[in-house]
């Protein structure tokens, strides 16, 4: 024995390199049936694969320019990361984006713009920016709810992210003062950090599910009796990422802290259908809106991507008839999200979010209902500009999800679906969740919220107004291919946005729905 570790000890290390390189010669020539080119190529071929292995992430920080990437360009992303570091985030020398390219967005500035006074809320919180409206005062639900930030964190689960990235997020929205939705995947111990919280359920009614996979009230009420820092529920009917498709939870991937939280089997696959059973059409949907919201005393609301619009057109209807419907409604972009979907879903099922909201909101105006219900907007309006020219077309709040995961260490790998995140914020990796440093990136999810409010404020000051609800699309040009320069939003999607009930900011600060610190700081 000793002789022959002697031997193999004498044996030059580059003897044993092409020792091993012959071995994978011999695989690749004899035994391998399923690569062609490493069969043809034998060891250089091995190259091809791993060149294509780290493909975008040469693209991404050698080849493509600040402006050239998708779904969010170097430049968007680094004034996130700058915005959630509290770092510098200007840009200097002018901008080197082309201002006359299509959908360039212009906002219009005043000559004079608006003066705060010495007691203007802004003066004492640069980041103050609540939403205008309160979702649930049209309805008299028992518990209304005005949002304390115009930016809030989207439908994004435990499951899909990891727990160290949700206890982030929930914490950063307290600092924040914002809301937190829990997306489909259930209410876990991770969002229970002291932010508000919207519940959101979709077809599997995750944590509010019966055995057999239908609704249960029963653990609705108990949930949200449990759970006061539960502010509202949502009802997905659809997603951006894959609207009217359902999914599969794999057994594997249900570990016993999942289970428990979606109420659901260990190791057993989980169906998530396309449709609902709770309902079957636009009159029980409204039933069961106004039954959660009786049972529970808060704010429901529905999400949705957007193709057809005859079923909103009912929905508008009844909602006119019956005096009945939701306190908000969640548009969703077609831009897509964090959840993993067939290219040819996420790629063309479904209208972008401009297009979408555009379709949704005039037929709430044709029927003077556009007061009634809060709009939500979702789809990369994670920026003030954006968020400006979406709050000119209607909407009251901004959620936001890849933005949100950007500002607590997503580097956009797009291995979202692979559980291989290598910022450890989509994924069920101990060791990958290990790099999340939660205090930190609670910080910097608030810190981002507050430098997007703020912007969003200065912005909108710019312009000659107090509050960015009172945008009018008449103050928002776009650039158009069709001979014309610019034209403004009202012209370009042919309806005027309905104005806002708005008064001061001060009377915004000091509403009794006021969700987020700020209300314990009034009672104080």
């Amino acid at each position: 024995m000793d002789a022959i570790l002697d031997f193999l000890g004498s044996i030059s290390w580059w003897v044993w390199i092409l020792v091993a390189l012959a071995l994978v010669a011999i695989r690749d020539i004899f035994f391998n049936r399923k690569h062609t080119i490493s069969h043809n190529y034998p060891i250089v071929g091995h190259l091809r694969y791993l060149l294509e292995s780290i493909g975008p992430e040469m693209r991404q920080y050698f080849v493509a320019n600040n402006r050239e990437e998708l779904p969010f360009n170097r430049i968007e992303r680094g004034w996130v990361y700058a915005s959630s570091k509290n770092e510098n985030n200007y840009e200097g020398f002018g901008t080197d984006r082309d201002i006359y390219q299509h959908q360039h967005i212009f906002v219009k500035n005043c000559m004079i713009p608006f003066q705060m006074d010495k007691d203007h809320p802004n003066k004492i919180d640069k980041t103050f920016l609540p939403c205008a409206k309160v979702m649930g005062e049209y309805n008299q639900r028992k518990k209304p709810y005005r949002p304390a930030s115009a930016i809030n964190v989207s439908a994004m689960s435990f499951g899909s992210l990891s727990a160290r990235a949700i206890d982030s997020l929930n914490i950063g929205v307290k600092n924040a003062g914002a809301y937190h939705n829990t997306g489909e995947g259930g209410l876990s111990p991770y969002h229970s950090n002291g932010g508000d919280v919207i519940f959101h359920f979709g077809t599997g009614y995750f944590g509010v599910r019966t055995d057999d996979g239908n609704f249960s009230m029963e653990k609705m009420k108990d949930l949200v009796e449990k759970n006061p820092f539960i502010k509202a529920i949502e009802i997905k009917l659809s997603q951006g990422a894959k609207p009217g498709k359902g999914g599969v939870l794999p057994g594997a991937k249900i570990t016993p802290e999942i289970a428990k939280i979606r109420g659901v089997e260990v190791g057993k696959d989980v169906l998530s259908p396309s449709t609902h059973k709770a309902f079957t059409d636009v009159p029980e949907l409204l039933q069961l809106i106004e039954d959660i919201a009786s049972e529970t005393g808060l704010p429901v609301g529905i999400k949705a991507a957007i193709g057809k619009t005859e079923q909103w057109e009912l929905l508008a209807e009844l909602m006119v008839k019956t005096n009945r419907g939701p306190d908000f409604i969640t548009i969703d972009g077609g831009e897509g999200g964090t959840g993993a979907a067939p290219p040819s879903f996420a790629d063309h099922v479904s209208l972008p979010w401009i297009y979408g909201f555009t379709a949704i909101y005039k037929i709430f105006q044709k029927h003077n209902l556009t007061d009634r219900v809060v709009f939500i907007g979702s789809g990369k309006l994670g920026f003030p500009a954006k968020a400006a020219m979406a709050f000119a077309m209607g909407v009251d709040c901004i959620n936001v999800a890849r933005e949100a995961m950007m500002s607590i260490g997503c580097i956009q790998a797009q291995v979202c679906h692979t559980n291989r995140c290598p910022a450890g914020v989509a994924t069920q990796s101990k060791w990958l969740q290990r790099g999340i440093n939660v205090p930190l990136k609670s910080d910097r999810l608030a810190q981002y919220f507050k430098s997007f409010r703020k912007e969003l404020i200065e912005i909108t000051h710019a312009a000659g107004y107090e509050h960015p609800c009172q945008f009018t699309m008449k103050d928002i040009d776009v650039n158009v291919d069709d001979g014309e320069l610019t034209k403004t939003l009202e012209d370009s999607f042919k309806y005027t946005k309905t104005p806002v009930a708005f008064s001061c900011a001060q009377d915004l600060k000091d509403c009794s729905y006021l969700g987020g610190h700020y209300k314990e700081t009034n009672q104080s």
